[in-house]
């Protein structure tokens, strides 16, 4: 392309070119139309078709206001010149698959959508500012740096405004007060850094709204905070090396699932506290957490559904003290919850339980309360939460809170069992609740021997043998009958006669009763220690 076919535009970007000097066109007056450039004379002079550069230049395309015609072509091509464009518009598509860039800035400008899939940029890639009415493609292209998406706005409703499956960065991927109307998808992608969405603004309302399925970020991956998102978040399988953070976050999907963060693995924290809000399910089944797990003055809303799902999940320590109860049922079964936080005022009014492990309970209160709290499952009978909470307070040393849970485990169980054995299940919780109440037994021995101590002193029974009965004594008579093993030599030397000998079934068969059921009791209570 010859200097005489060009326009006046295109001859200073000609002469500007050669030595890297930034060129800014601007309007003569307000009316007028933007400076144009031909998109196949850029393409043509980062291909090499310019003039040769002075003696110690640097080429580079430093372009400011111009409006760029044609589809700028650039697909497979090897770009040694740094290109930055501020504030251009482009008529059509740019065309950057599979295409060598050193550097690549477009800040603050128009584009119909972006087409740069398998795109090699061995600098910084920047898209910043940039307002796009189509969809971005960067899948599998490398960015040998950061990539720069900051306050853009990229349109693209109902379908895929952002496509960057397996893309690598080497530096941090950078959404800042991004705005994206469409489905972002990054599944496969890695981030050689962090990977921050503060004050992003995500909407694809009704479906997945960010796709980072099996990301990986090589350091903080952050929603916080003013982070938006209209849709549902997907974060499944993705390994983070620091922290997650969704502090001051509103995510909405409602009746759905607002954030699936299946299996992921975070080195750190887990932060989906101080002001998050969601109106939509959680869901974390499955996630390895490093350090700590926390919803702290959060607000969870799915009424009707599983609004939080943490099956599975493993944290050092987990703080569920949410800003009000979560609204929905919170599934928590077979997690381990480490150091466990929370508050009376803020449990939610369904919580599952089953097969939930803790360390310790940072606020134990009292055993009658924590009753409450592992009953709102309102589900069967699961002997394992009450053997769980048992074990957190015998590691606090208090025994009789423990004792209370392991009662409360077993009465549970007697309203499952048929009517016979619901019988003597009631049997075994008056007399020696369970084996829990050992002292029952002993008040029980006392009132009953002192009842026949009393009764036998004013009717005594009369000697089977008269001249080789022993002295009767109405306290070791009426302790003869009582105890089935141990024997005083009284009951088989006296007969009695009339009501007493009514009182003395009464005290022999009540006697096996309480020996049976404390050996049993205790028995159960000792297999449990």
């Amino acid at each position: 392309m010859r200097p005489d076919e060009l326009n006046p535009n295109e001859r200073q970007l000609w002469h500007s070119y050669t030595q890297g000097l930034p060129l800014v066109l601007s309007l003569d007056a307000p009316h007028e139309q933007p400076p144009a450039l031909r998109a196949e004379y850029i393409a043509a002079l980062l291909l090499g078709a310019g003039p040769e550069p002075v003696a110690g230049g640097r080429p580079a395309l430093r372009l400011s206001g111009a409006t760029i015609t044609g589809t700028l072509d650039l697909q497979f091509a090897d770009i040694t010149a740094p290109v930055a464009l501020t504030g251009c518009r482009f008529t059509d598509v740019p065309l950057l698959q599979g295409a060598l860039f050193r550097e690549l800035v477009l800040d603050g400008c128009v584009l119909p959508g972006l087409n740069a899939d398998m795109l090699q940029v061995q600098g910084r890639l920047a898209l910043s500012g940039c307002r796009l009415s189509g969809p971005v493609a960067l899948t599998c292209a490398e960015v040998g740096s950061d990539l720069d998406l900051t306050h853009s706005v990229i349109s693209c409703p109902g379908d895929e405004a952002v496509s960057a499956v397996r893309l690598t960065t080497g530096g941090d991927l950078l959404c800042t007060h991004l705005t994206v109307h469409g489905r972002t998808r990054l599944s496969g992608a890695r981030i050689s850094g962090e990977f921050d969405l503060e004050g992003a603004h995500l909407s694809n309302p009704g479906r997945t709204v960010l796709d980072a399925y099996h990301v990986q970020v090589t350091e903080d991956f952050t929603f916080h905070p003013g982070f938006s998102a209209e849709g549902e978040v997907v974060l499944s399988g993705a390994t983070v090396g620091a922290a997650i953070g969704f502090c001051g976050a509103r995510l909405r999907n409602p009746g759905g699932l607002a954030l699936e963060a299946v299996d992921v693995t975070v080195s750190r924290n887990f932060d989906l506290g101080v002001g998050l809000s969601v109106q939509g399910g959680i869901k974390l089944d499955g996630t390895r957490i490093g350090t700590r797990l926390s919803f702290h003055d959060a607000t969870i809303a799915r009424p009707g559904g599983t609004a939080l799902s943490m099956r599975l999940i493993q944290a050092r320590e987990s703080d569920l003290r949410t800003r009000t109860p979560v609204e929905g049922l919170v599934d928590a079964g077979n997690a381990q919850l480490g150091s466990l936080y929370d508050t009376a005022a803020t449990w939610p009014a369904r919580l599952r339980l089953t097969d939930t492990t803790y360390d310790a309970l940072a606020d134990p209160l009292t055993a009658t309360e924590r009753l409450a709290w592992i009953q709102r499952g309102g589900e069967g009978y699961t002997p394992q939460p009450y053997e769980q909470l048992a074990a957190a307070y015998r590691r606090l040393g208090h025994e009789d809170e423990a004792r209370t849970v392991l009662l409360a485990k077993q009465r549970h169980h007697r309203a499952q069992l048929p009517p016979a054995a619901r019988i003597w299940g009631f049997v075994q919780d008056a007399t020696v609740g369970y084996g829990y109440r050992p002292a029952r037994a002993a008040l029980w021995i006392t009132v009953l021997l002192a009842i026949g101590a009393l009764f036998f002193s004013t009717h005594p029974p009369t000697p089977l043998e008269k001249d080789k009965a022993p002295p009767f004594s109405a306290v070791f008579y009426a302790l003869d009958l009582l105890l089935p093993v141990i024997g005083f030599g009284q009951k088989a030397a006296f007969a009695p006669h009339g009501a007493g000998q009514w009182l003395a079934y009464t005290l022999t068969a009540t006697g096996w009763i309480l020996a049976t059921t404390v050996t049993a009791g205790v028995s159960r209570a000792l297999s449990r220690q």
